[in-house]
């Protein structure tokens, strides 16, 4: 294996890891925040994620730590639909969260890979093989299975999940699609994803009452409270960079089963975390099935050798602007 091949594969195997190690930390802070604390409003939560990240890029760009374009009146056209599919994304992921124990949570959210993988296949002309199909379609049966005999069924939780679900497979392809077009940048996409959609929050927590119920939430002299809720806020930032970073070195249905693949560790520690799951025979054996679906896709995605004319390496920046076929 060349050097330029090693460099390849510990790009893809760190930035995975990066991903998954962000989503199930951001995950647990949010169920405690959101659930424990009882905070009133996921919107309000969103809205300090996206001002984290605003702030984070706006202080490493003065710095020149890191570069990305300009604000031009091109670059709300360079990036839509991004933008919009972000902050639905947030929102009803945020949401999903607080309606719905952990272990539903995460294997409801397991939709999103079945989802991205049609999506690819009618948006980036990608076609998963059959052993993936078959993985993915395991973890489906387990989710359904789980779900049939959920006894803390929410239906707004449901709702809020499977469009959370839509949104994480348009997000995952789009960035993709944003990415390799090479026009704003991965830093870029982070910055105005929350600079265009951070303002339309505020006046819909405004509109909705969220603002004034969150203001008055009486644990903002909890210094525990305040900890997780500033980490919540910060996670959000890293989760943003660690998905766009495991999407450019590897592929939109590969970051999303790497975010279900942290949640075989949230759906156990779920059963204590919250105080919310329910437990039965059925919906346990289905979360298991799933997660055995979620071990098997591993397995057949970094087994599997690609064709030569499929295969794609990713220089680093300074080396190229754009992959190159090999």
């Amino acid at each position: 294996m060349s050097k330029l091949q090693q460099i390849t594969v510990f790009q893809k195997a760190s930035s995975a890891c990066a991903y998954g190690f962000s989503s199930l930390m951001i995950t647990v802070v949010n169920k405690t925040v959101l659930t424990s604390f009882n905070f009133p409003s996921f919107q309000v939560l969103g809205i300090g994620q996206m001002l984290a990240t605003i702030v984070v890029l706006f202080i490493a760009r003065a710095f020149k730590i890191i570069d990305f374009p300009g604000l031009e009146k091109s670059t709300f056209k360079k990036i839509w639909p991004l933008p919009l599919i972000y902050i639905c994304n947030m929102i009803f992921g945020l949401g999903g969260t607080k309606q719905l124990s952990l272990p539903m949570f995460t294997v409801l959210r397991r939709f999103s890979i079945l989802m991205t993988m049609i999506a690819e296949f009618y948006i980036l002309g990608v076609k998963a093989k059959p052993s993936v199909q078959f993985s993915v379609y395991t973890m489906i049966l387990g989710a359904l299975l789980a779900a049939s005999n959920d006894l803390a069924f929410n239906f707004k939780g449901y709702m809020f999940i499977l469009m959370n679900d839509i949104f994480t497979a348009a997000n995952g392809v789009y960035m993709k699609k944003k990415l390799d077009s090479k026009e704003l940048g991965k830093y870029g996409l982070m910055y105005y994803n929350s600079l265009f959609m951070v303002v339309p929050t505020i006046v819909l927590s405004w509109y909705t009452g969220d603002i004034e119920k969150a203001s008055s939430f009486p644990h903002w002299t909890d210094p525990i409270f305040l900890i997780q809720f500033v980490m919540s806020c910060f996670l959000g930032f890293v989760l943003s960079y660690s998905v766009i970073i495991c999407t450019y070195y590897n592929s939109a249905l590969t970051t999303t089963i790497i975010g279900c693949l942290k949640n075989i560790s949230v759906t156990y520690l779920g059963m204590i975390i919250g105080g919310d799951y329910i437990f039965s025979w059925t919906n346990f054996i289905g979360l298991n099935v799933s997660v055995i679906g979620s071990l098997i896709y591993t397995y057949v995605t970094f087994r599997r050798k690609e064709p030569a004319e499929t295969k794609y390496t990713l220089l680093t920046e300074e080396q190229s602007n754009k992959p190159q076929v090999i």
